[in-house]
């Protein structure tokens, strides 16, 4: 068994970026109006608040405590989204944005699966990665 520590710690790292997912995902789909892409961003937003329940939970399990909140970083990338998208962005823009965002959430997911830790949090990181990797695909379906 790894540091837990350093494993909570990597998870919550997981965590605030599922938080900023779906708080993303909130933008984007404000700013929808075709009901076929808002309907797709819903569900890839669904399923990261399953990620969101899934790791808060083992993380509690193993005796940590779920950092519940988008942190600095995330208040700052919100805040990115909507001077990026603006008032007037196409559907097009907010699908590219939304599969930069999923992309750099890949990235750090996969960042914190090469990180130390034990073998049930490495496959509840893979896990997630994976859903996130699908979500990619299912809105680059829809350019």
């Amino acid at each position: 068994m790894t540091d837990n520590k350093e494993t909570i710690k990597s998870l919550n790292q997981l965590l605030q970026g599922e938080y900023m997912a779906v708080e993303s995902f909130n933008n984007f789909i404000s700013k929808l109006e075709d009901e076929t892409v808002k309907q797709t961003f819903k569900e890839v937003q669904k399923q990261h608040r399953e990620n969101i329940d899934k790791l808060a939970s083992y993380i509690q399990d193993i005796g940590g405590r779920a950092e519940e909140n988008l942190g600095m970083k995330g208040i700052m990338g919100d805040i990115k989204i909507n001077m990026d998208l603006g008032s007037d962005a196409d559907k097009a823009e907010i699908i590219e944005k939304a599969i930069e965002g999923e992309t750099k959430g890949v990235n750090m997911a996969e960042k914190v699966l090469r990180g130390n830790l034990d073998e049930k949090s490495r496959d509840i990181a893979g896990e997630i990665l994976h859903m996130d990797r699908k979500s990619i695909e299912k809105i680059k379906s829809l350019l």
